[in-house]
Formats: C-alpha cells, sequence, structure tokens
C-alpha cells in the first residue's frame, strides 16, 4: 500500500454526521442525554433520585474506550495485549492491590484481539464516542446505587433497563411524537446544543463536489433528525451537496450484513417504505447494505473499483467495519486531538461553552474530550506493579484500534478543510507506526518519549 493518502486520489467521499459532520457543544449535549435517561429510569422504572443530581466533578468518570462488564458492573480499561490496567466498580476505581487479585496480567475473559472484539454481545459493552459517554456515567452511577441498596450486590441485570431508556428517547418515532426529552429539546433550542458548520468545511464539500467526487452522507439517526441536523449545520440547501444520503442505517450492520439481511428502502415524509431489491440511483433512503452501495457507485463512476474514503468518530460503528468489511479507506475524527492531550491549545471560542452554566454543568466540569483524572490518557498508561519504571507504558487497546484501523486520525473535519485536496498525508499504515497517520500532529502523549503516566 502507498505511504500516503490523498483525497484527490479517492472517487467517493462519504461522511457520518453525529460528531463528525455535525459537532456538538458537548458540555450541554452531555447532560442532556444523561437526563434523558435517567428521568427515564426514576421515573419509569422507580430508580433513586439521586440518579438526577450530577455535579461538575462526576464527569470526570468519562472516558472513551472502556469497557463495561454487564455482569459485574465493572468498566475496565484495556491494554493492547486485553489486559487490564484500570478498573472501577460502579464509579469506585478499584485499587492495585484489588486490581490485580480480580484481573491480574491475564487477558480479560471477554476479550477477542483475533476480531478486535468487534461484536458487542450481551455480556459487555464498549464506550467509544460521545453520545455513549452519558451512558457510561449512568451505569456506573446505577451500579452504586443498587451495590449500597443491595448491601454488596455482586452480579447485576440492569441493562435491560438501559436499554429501555435509549429506546424510549431514540425510538424511530421519537421525533416526531415528541417522545422523551432528547429530540424535544434539540428541536426547542438546537442552537444550546449544536455547532454550525465552519464556512471553511462548507467550502470544502463544494470544492469536492466540483472536483468530480461522489458524496456519501451514512448515518444511523433517523431522516427526520438528520434533516435537522443538516439544516442546521449546513444550510437549508444541504441536500444539493450530497449525491446518496442513507439515514437509519444501522451501523456497523450496514457494512457487516448481507444485502438480503438488510435491504434499503425508500422514504415517504420521513417514513419507511417498501425494501428495494437494488440501489439503482441516487437519492435519499433509509436502512441499506455497503454491497449494494458499493454496486451503485461502480456504475456512477464507470470503474470497476471506485475508491472510497469514509469519515466517522466511533471505531465501532464507522471505522473498524467500513475498512474491515468493505476495504474502504477511513479517517477517524477524534476530538481528543484538540484536548489536553492533544498537540495545541484550545482557541477561546472553543472554550467557550465551558462558561456557559446550567443543571448540570459548571466552569469546572471536565470536557468530555480531555483526559480523565480517573482513567488517565486515552492512548497510553502504565502497567500494574511497574509504574514509574523503564518500560511501564504500554499502548491502550483504543489507540492499538485506532492505527491498525484508520488511514489517517484528525480532531476535526475543520482541520483539514483549507488544505489542497491532493495534500498527501502519511498513513498509519506507511511504516507500521503507531503515530504517523495523526494529522496535524501526534497527540502529546506519544510524541514525548519521557512522559510517565502514574497511578
Amino acid at each position: 500500500m502507498a505511504q500516503h493518502f490523498s483525497l484527490a486520489a479517492c472517487d467517493v467521499v462519504g461522511f457520518d454526521l453525529d460528531h463528525t459532520l455535525c459537532r456538538y457543544n458537548l458540555p450541554e449535549s452531555a447532560p442532556l442525554i444523561y437526563n434523558s435517561f435517567a428521568q427515564f429510569l426514576v421515573k419509569e422504572k422507580g430508580y433513586d433520585k439521586e440518579l438526577l443530581s450530577v455535579t461538575p466533578e462526576d464527569w470526570d468518570f468519562c472516558c472513551k474506550g472502556l469497557a463495561l462488564d454487564l455482569e459485574d458492573g465493572n468498566f475496565l480499561k484495556l491494554a493492547d495485549n486485553g489486559t487490564v490496567l484500570r478498573a472501577s466498580h460502579g464509579t469506585k476505581m478499584m485499587t492495585p492491590a484489588v486490581l490485580a487479585e480480580a484481573y491480574g496480567k491475564k487477558e480479560w475473559k471477554h476479550f477477542l484481539s483475533d476480531t478486535g472484539m468487534a461484536c458487542r454481545s450481551g455480556k459487555y459493552y464498549f464506550y467509544d464516542n460521545y453520545f455513549d459517554l452519558p451512558g457510561a456515567l449512568l451505569c456506573a452511577r446505577v451500579v452504586d446505587y443498587l451495590t449500597k441498596q443491595n448491601n454488596g450486590q455482586k452480579t447485576f441485570d440492569f441493562w435491560k433497563d438501559i436499554v429501555a431508556a435509549i429506546q424510549h428517547n431514540y425510538k424511530m418515532s421519537a421525533f416526531k411524537e415528541n417522545c422523551g426529552i432528547y429530540f424535544p429539546e434539540i428541536k426547542r433550542d438546537p442552537g444550546r446544543y449544536l455547532h454550525s458548520c465552519p464556512e471553511s468545511v462548507k467550502k470544502w464539500l463544494r470544492r469536492l463536489k466540483n472536483a468530480g467526487k461522489i458524496l456519501l452522507l451514512i448515518t444511523s439517526s433517523h431522516s427526520d433528525y438528520c434533516r435537522l441536523l443538516c439544516e442546521y449545520i449546513l444550510g437549508n440547501d444541504f441536500a444539493d451537496l450530497f449525491d446518496i444520503v442513507i439515514t437509519n442505517a444501522l451501523k456497523p450492520g450496514f457494512f457487516s450484513h448481507l444485502p438480503n439481511q438488510r435491504p434499503f428502502r425508500t422514504l415517504e415524509n420521513d417514513e419507511e417504505q417498501e425494501a428495494l431489491p437494488s440501489l439503482d440511483k441516487p437519492g435519499w433512503y433509509s436502512q441499506g447494505n455497503a454491497v449494494h452501495l458499493y454496486e451503485l457507485l461502480k456504475k456512477m463512476t464507470g470503474k470497476p473499483e471506485p475508491k472510497v474514503v469514509y469519515f466517522g468518530d466511533s471505531m465501532h460503528s464507522d471505522i473498524f467495519p467500513a475498512r474491515h468489511y468493505s476495504n474502504w479507506e477511513t479517517v477517524l475524527i477524534l476530538e481528543e486531538l484538540g484536548g489536553d492531550e492533544g498537540t495545541r491549545r484550545q482557541r477561546p471560542e472553543e472554550s467557550e461553552p465551558l462558561e456557559k452554566k446550567g443543571k448540570y454543568e459548571g466552569p469546572k466540569a471536565k470536557l468530555l474530550n480531555t483526559s480523565s483524572k480517573k482513567w488517565g490518557s486515552f492512548f497510553i498508561d502504565s502497567i500494574l506493579g511497574l509504574e514509574n519504571t523503564e518500560d511501564s507504558l504500554v499502548y491502550t487497546w483504543s489507540c492499538k484500534r485506532i492505527s491498525t484501523y484508520s488511514t489517517i486520525a484528525i480532531p476535526s473535519i475543520e482541520a483539514i478543510a483549507e488544505l489542497p485536496l491532493d495534500y498527501k498525508f502519511t498513513r498509519f499504515s506507511s511504516s507500521n507506526s503507531k503515530t504517523a497517520g495523526y494529522y496535524p500532529n501526534p497527540p502529546l502523549v506519544l510524541s514525548s518519549d519521557d512522559t510517565l503516566i502514574t497511578k
């Protein structure tokens, strides 16, 4: 494979929507998501009202890359070899002694190195995006509550209630019916929760279009919510930018399922209609699969193997399946590169939302894209028992996945929007490097040899 990657060499450019093209104001959107689920648990499932009170300090628990063991209520941070670097029971961090007794130096029982733990099962859940993270805090606090209420309860069955809360707020009809808390609030005040696309990004999309690229939007959001987001961030004429829009894509299944398992469906007034035996022309569709999409892309480009690149923020839903099943180029949107582990200080306008005081957020609340005091760096950590010693640092499992399945990783689309389309990015795979593909630079913790992460 070539050492460099260039958008100019791609025939098709695809995008995820949430936290990729559409950036959220995290200090506002995270408490909204948390509250949407917590209110349901309290009102519909009888959980303690204590869950509704969240302090700014509580948000430090949130860290992308954690696995939740649904049976024992433990959250785990994994090394690249599947061993456990840090763990908590609920929000309570395990001491080194307790951690060593519980997990030792063994590979975690659910770790599947050969498949990259790609399939979520009913035994664990992996948190890898900003929509999920507020749920991690809620689950941890539920474990705290149940442990306290039931005198040290060892096994748990709360996940079905979390799933019910998600369904209540995000089900297909929720937007139209004003069901739950999340959609009604976004509709009421989108400017509080969403960032409009900068003019540089809008111009960049038009440059891609004018250069003859086919532009795709592939989102698991339903069409009515997708429309609201796109009109707010891109303008009422947003549909002119995209040749094909696919909503309710149900990723990662969009990439992994066979056509007969997940056919495309037409839409009428945002309602899904009949299943299509194939995808014959550009337009707006629901559900679907990458196989039928690629057949259409062959027809549209006149090429037997059109080159596709896909931008997304979720390793589980976007990057891993697009690379593993479809062999697409992948660009990971990694906001941590713009946080305190990144390569630059935040501009004043980027940190401004911190000063917006809400019921659940204060000026001291941790931004979700900054490192956690409890969990340490997203990218590296110390091996248990070897803290502050030579060779103590290891890559996290999340960091390994980035360099394995991403072509490149960037903090935002805005970060590359003013580059020429033929700009040559260095790939992660160019030299088997864990850091080569980060643009504009690797995270500080990966570029400094003398960095020590202490527990």
